[in-house]
């Protein structure tokens, strides 16, 4: 870990173009034969097609897109475009043109409903939008309200009144593209966060943000090379997978592995870690805890070499049952969507399970209290990251059009993360909780994770949401929504109830016990499965 604090010094140029300075470079690596024979995109649908693309087939192709943008679309540098589109392989060209042409990239999941999509097109005042058949009505029924909307582009095979054919247009389109000349703090993309306190913030990236700061993320955290392939589970909606299957992978020259997986399906995921040579693996935690339900011994992950996470907390008794499962760890890492990695646990760290790592090289990172004062190991306050005397340009530049809410990130000379947490002696960093969702229970501050956490090490659970919830004595205590396995959700609801209770007292300190419980079969989470305590904390205020 030191070494590699002192190792990184990325060097940020006036100029810079993902698309032309990173990929284009690899297609020169390619053709002089210096390269593993891994494409640079291997897409799979799980029912026998398959796409494998070298980094020369995809600058050939996504220059081709961008001709479609500029040509067809007539969207000049600076202007949004709004992403629309499950796990197929023109995502992945859509997001290359963007750079391409210095237009503005804006994701979204196909889970968004028509008034998501409403507020994301009025917000962001986006001129084009591309997505396929499923989303195509939902865009139409709230067209109208959109005024800069002027190009609906279609991926299907199939045509639409109103709409311009991307598959036609993509065919037609001269493979000749001169890529913009893009300076580092250009705006590349805007994410919309994932809302886990609030209605979404447009958060805008630069150019070198992604583009130059997920160097970390790729060579340290991930660990990749450009004999790798690797396979991140993110929905293509959300920052996670420009991340991972876009910036941290191609930085590297690793091979981008994609499964269109329509509805995440842990049998297709062990199924594939077995049958396909991936190496490098990354899923949410409500993934792993999916994962470690079933028995994993009957496969064979026979390439697989490191596992990661990120998202939220990953519970540590499921890093100890996926270990004793597969024989590998799980690399924790913590970021936003503002930021790139925050903490990780590196190459040659030790693993603390439930520590969310060490500060990224890229970053200052500390724990703060509320006057911006740096508080000692072991004190909870804060995570901030320094921004003053110099702002790291591998933050995101503002929220768009939000001059306010940019302010409101910075304290002192820090951006305010708004999570809660505590650093250790040696240095770790660990994860208490949102600012909102830390319970004040007659004194004692309770962070919901290690509660949960608690909760999950018992049979009887499969996932849990801890939150404050009033009471008259202590002012707010600890309350918990259990979803329980099948094996306990017919048994009686009180004994169960004692015996979580009893648990939790014996795993954590007994004033974290959940006073309160309500058993459901599923907890509110965003788009993006986080759970959404927010949600449960003001039912339970508003009873």
């Amino acid at each position: 870990y030191e070494a590699i604090q002192q190792q990184y010094r990325p060097e940020v140029p006036e100029y810079f173009n993902f698309a032309r300075d990173v990929l284009d470079r690899w297609t020169e690596v390619e053709k002089e034969g210096k390269m593993s024979k891994n494409p640079a995109l291997w897409w799979v649908d799980g029912a026998g097609e398959e796409v494998r693309w070298s980094f020369e087939e995809l600058g050939v192709l996504s220059r081709k897109v961008a001709n479609v943008l500029s040509d067809a679309c007539s969207l000049q540098r600076g202007d949004r475009v709004i992403l629309i589109l499950p796990r197929i392989p023109e995502w992945w060209l859509v997001n290359v043109a963007c750079m391409r042409t210095g237009t503005v990239l804006i994701p979204g999941t196909q889970q968004l409903t028509a008034k998501d999509i409403l507020h994301r097109l009025q917000k962001s005042k986006a001129k084009c939008i591309i997505t396929d058949d499923s989303v195509a009505p939902a865009v139409d029924s709230v067209g109208t309200e959109c005024q800069s909307l002027k190009f609906k582009l279609l991926v299907s095979e199939r045509h639409r009144e109103g709409w311009l054919n991307f598959k036609d247009l993509l065919k037609n389109a001269p493979s000749d593209h001169q890529c913009v000349t893009t300076k580092c703090q250009d705006p590349m993309a805007i994410y919309f966060t994932s809302g886990t306190t609030g209605s979404p913030k447009m958060a805008e990236h630069s150019h070198s943000s992604y583009g130059i700061g997920l160097t970390v993320s790729g060579r340290y955290w991930l660990d990749l090379t450009s004999s790798d392939i690797f396979w991140n589970t993110s929905d293509t909606g959300w920052a996670k997978a420009a991340w991972s299957s876009i910036f941290s992978s191609w930085i590297q020259g690793a091979c981008v592995f994609v499964h269109k997986m329509p509805q995440f399906d842990p049998r297709v995921v062990f199924e594939s870690l077995s049958r396909f040579p991936i190496t490098v693996f990354c899923s949410p935690p409500t993934a792993y805890r999916m994962f470690v339900q079933h028995k994993l011994s009957s496969y064979t992950f026979k390439s697989l070499r490191r596992c990661v996470s990120a998202g939220e907390p990953i519970n540590p008794e499921v890093m100890q049952e996926w270990k004793a499962q597969t024989g590998l760890d799980i690399y924790e890492g913590y970021g936003q969507t503002e930021t790139v990695l925050i903490c990780g646990n590196f190459k040659g760290m030790k693993i603390k399970p439930g520590s969310m790592g060490k500060p990224s090289p890229g970053y200052d990172v500390k724990i703060i209290d509320e006057n911006s004062n740096i508080l000692p190991p072991g004190k909870e306050g804060d995570i901030a990251i320094r921004v003053k005397p110099m702002r790291s340009p591998f933050l995101f530049t503002c929220y768009a059009d939000d001059p306010e809410k940019t302010e409101a990130t910075i304290r002192g000379d820090f951006y305010v993360t708004g999570d809660r947490g505590i650093m250790d002696e040696e240095g770790y960093f660990w994860f208490v909780g949102r600012a909102d969702d830390v319970i004040n229970s007659a004194g004692y501050r309770i962070g919901p994770f290690e509660v949960e956490s608690a909760l999950v090490e018992h049979p009887a659970v499969v996932e849990s949401a801890v939150v404050s919830s009033p009471d008259p004595i202590r002012g707010e205590v600890v309350k918990a929504f259990v979803v329980l396995t099948s094996d306990y959700a017919s048994r009686d609801p009180e004994k169960v109830m004692k015996e979580l209770q009893d648990h939790v007292k014996k795993v954590t300190a007994p004033y974290k016990y959940p006073r309160k419980m309500e058993f459901v079969q599923q907890l509110p989470k965003t788009i993006s499965g986080k759970i959404r305590r927010n949600e449960l904390r003001q039912k339970e205020w508003r009873k």
